[in-house]
């Protein structure tokens, strides 16, 4: 009969048995870590020289040169991570049966799964890489199809020293010496307090995750469920076994995941690293697109005229524009002959142009168009000298400075704030123009861009295309040289900054200055092109807008994709218009589907508070089955409007002394000046509901969910968010002034 361990010594023997195998592993780390260091040695060595001279290096010293730069990369690179993986580097054991013995004529086989693979010297496994197929089975065994696994074992660590372990049984009738601790692994997970950073539970994702987790990387894979279901865990760790199982092709060609917000990814941020991979680029929404970050929000209404097709219409109309403070006359003298190009002939040239041309690729075609009318003009004469004098009239180049200077999409972006042009663009109706022209007055009163700004740059970078320097104009005799290297003089080498300033080059920790001006900070430096990856991970789909599936769809016109989402949750509400978007994003690639419906986060006494709230509203919400219960029913507590403040304090200080993690107040804006003087302490935290998006805590305090429904996008969806960020204990309070609401 098998071995139940139920006393302290027989746990504390199987403790110490896998703490000899960890110490094992840890000293090869150690050998490891030596080895490293040798190359990185051997590698700086590679580029010395004895010489004293100067003049061009030998070719064999161009070969230490870059054999150094090679050894030392890898060098890093592998340093780097060791240093990742060390805590809680071991954290499975597998005892295996296999049915045709190996070379010893034994059957059994203890296989041990880790974050990166070790071996001793004599190149045995002491642990397999979590992602390499011998590990498979770690995640994918059940007692229904045990995969050969007797027994699957969960090692849990604080540093190197093994603190606990959690059993479970693959098989009915298993050997007699096979003993077995604890009541399951992923019960014993589910109780860990929530800290300030997500932790990755590779340790106990169950089979039908794991399935989503291995799926071909080719195409669109969709994990949708309800909260709590472990779907960006699984997400994440889709993402490091692709980088694992085709480095050439997503490493090479990048892995871009997108969270709903900056407090969304600073949560998640080691996730992947602590599985091995750091080549992955992490951006929330407002700093997808590079030279602009945003974490303001537009109120719900502006939002969902940024974010609608409709204002993409807008945006196409919007680039035909002529710039606003340009001349709209061109008078001058070629070849003796008087010329002048009215504002009409200057529309028809750019509305000629740009039939074929980005507007920042098409100077010299307008410059061409306007030689052509200009040459209609006088049609008499040699035309090809005509011509020629019209494009190297320096009258020609002073006007086209202006009327055709190189656009920024942001410059571009805040035209609209002239609610008149907005009317004029047209495509949208008074109250939505008139919301549309005040976000952007604001964005130059404020000198911040909004989340929904970005994919509007974004989406205006692309008609305009990259900003390009013009040709410079000559200089006067009387301008000095640059210096080939000005610190042979005894100075700090200087340069020409973009603003015509000077700014030294090299200067070790020099900050960048920040402008008093508004709408110079909305401008500052420069945006990026759109880059493309192999793998596009999104989190929170189902808030997207259309406007930023387009935006992401430029990044991944050739990416397989890991869409994550749950529709009940959307803040976004066309979803019809979302779907369409999104359509188009993934284009004709195969679409496979993963559903998880066991809610791991909540307690079922807090689940089923909030599933009886969306259900009223969202008849066909995807609800999961809640597996835990605490036996503390969520607080309801209805408290006089003046009186919030010091409540909240008093029901964070005894959540404090309850759970060991994280405390999350929840309250709409409108509270949060008068709350933010009473929320305070360690591992506490005031946030508003759209910024719970992806996040969980220990234990919650839910502020007036009547102004959450009224003042969040998505209204009742937002609130049932809020109301499934607790993992433990959740209070609810109502300021009297508020009234209850009945579906709580």
């Amino acid at each position: 009969m098998t071995e139940l361990a139920t006393t302290d010594q027989a746990v504390a023997a199987e403790i110490a048995a896998e703490q000899a195998h960890v110490d094992k592993v840890y000293a090869e780390l150690g050998k490891a870590a030596a080895r490293v260091e040798l190359v990185h040695a051997e590698g700086m060595a590679r580029g010395q020289t004895d010489r004293r001279g100067t003049g061009d290096p030998r070719e064999e010293e161009m070969a230490g040169l870059f054999e150094r730069d090679a050894l030392v990369y890898s060098a890093s690179k592998r340093r780097a991570s060791l240093e990742h993986q060390h805590e809680g580097l071991v954290f499975g054991r597998l005892d295996l049966e296999h049915e045709v013995p190996d070379e010893q004529g034994a059957t059994r086989e203890v296989r041990y799964v880790g974050r990166l693979g070790v071996r001793d010297d004599d190149y045995e496994p002491l642990v397999v890489d979590w992602r390499a197929p011998a590990a498979a089975p770690f995640y994918r065994a059940t007692p229904v199809d045990p995969q050969g696994v007797l027994r699957r074992r969960v090692l849990r660590c604080q540093g190197v020293q093994v603190v606990g372990v959690e059993d479970d049984l693959m098989v009915a009738e298993p050997p007699e010496d096979v003993v077995v601790v604890g009541d399951g692994a992923l019960l014993a997970a589910l109780t860990r307090s929530r800290g300030a950073r997500m932790r990755d539970i590779v340790a106990t994702i169950q089979h039908h995750q794991d399935e989503a987790i291995r799926a071909p990387a080719r195409g669109v894979t969709e994990i949708t469920g309800g909260p709590g279901t472990g779907k960006t865990v699984v997400a994440l760790h889709r993402a490091a076994y692709l980088l694992y199982s085709d480095r050439r092709r997503f490493e090479g060609g990048g892995v871009l995941v997108v969270g709903p917000s900056a407090a969304y990814t600073a949560y998640i941020e080691r996730v992947l690293p602590s599985l091995g991979e750091d080549s992955v680029v992490l951006r929330s929404l407002g700093d997808v697109l590079g030279g602009i970050t945003a974490t303001r929000l537009d109120p719900p209404a502006v939002a969902a005229t940024k974010g609608s097709l409709r204002v993409r219409r807008l945006l196409a109309r919007l680039v035909r524009e002529p710039i606003p403070d340009a001349p709209l006359q061109l008078r001058t003298f070629v070849a003796g002959h008087a010329i002048r190009l009215d504002a009409p002939d200057l529309d028809r040239a750019r509305a000629q142009v740009l039939r074929h041309h980005h507007r920042n690729a098409g100077y010299d075609a307008a410059v061409e168009a306007l030689a052509q009318l200009a040459w209609a003009q006088v049609e008499h004469g040699e035309r090809d000298d005509f011509l020629d004098r019209f494009r190297d009239s320096g009258d020609v180049e002073a006007f086209m400075r202006h009327w055709w200077r190189p656009l920024d999409p942001r410059e571009m972006l805040l035209w609209l704030a002239d609610e008149g042009l907005v009317r004029r663009l047209g495509g949208l109706d008074a109250g939505a123009a008139a919301g549309l022209a005040a976000s952007y007055q604001e964005a130059l009163r404020l000198g911040t861009w909004t989340v929904a700004d970005v994919a509007l740059v974004d989406d205006l970078a692309a008609r305009l295309g990259p900003v390009v320097d013009l040709p410079s104009e000559e200089r006067g005799f009387y301008e000095i040289e640059e210096l080939d290297d000005a610190s042979q003089y005894g100075v700090s080498a200087l340069r020409v900054g973009a603003d015509g300033g000077t700014e030294a080059t090299g200067a070790p920790g020099r900050g960048q200055r920040v402008s008093a001006d508004p709408r110079e900070r909305l401008l500052a430096g420069r945006v990026g092109e759109s880059e493309e990856y192999a793998h596009v991970l999104v989190d929170e789909a189902q808030d997207l807008s259309p406007m930023q599936w387009r935006m992401l769809g430029r990044r991944g016109r050739w990416a397989s994709w890991t869409v994550v989402g749950d529709l009940a949750q959307a803040s976004w509400d066309d979803l019809a218009e979302a779907r369409q978007a999104r359509e188009e994003a993934f284009g004709s690639a195969p679409r496979r589907a993963f559903h998880m419906d066991t809610n791991y986060r909540n307690a079922r006494e807090i689940f089923d508070l909030a599933a009886r709230l969306i259900t009223e509203h969202v008849p066909d919400a995807d609800i999961p089955q809640a597996v835990r219960e605490t036996g503390h029913e969520p607080r309801d507590v209805t408290v006089w409007a003046e009186e919030t403040p010091a409540r909240v304090a008093e029901e964070v200080a005894e959540l404090r002394a309850l759970v060991s993690g994280a405390v999350a107040v929840i309250a709409p804006w409108s509270w949060h000046e008068r709350l933010a003087p009473v929320v305070a302490g360690e591992q506490v935290v005031l946030v508003d509901p759209l910024s719970t998006k992806g996040l969980e805590y220990d234990a919650t305090v839910v502020v007036d969910p009547d102004a959450v429904v009224r003042e969040a996008p998505g209204g009742v969806r937002a609130l049932y968010v809020v109301l499934t960020r607790a993992a433990h204990r959740m209070t609810v309070l109502r300021p009297e002034a508020t009234g209850v609401p009945a579906a709580l």
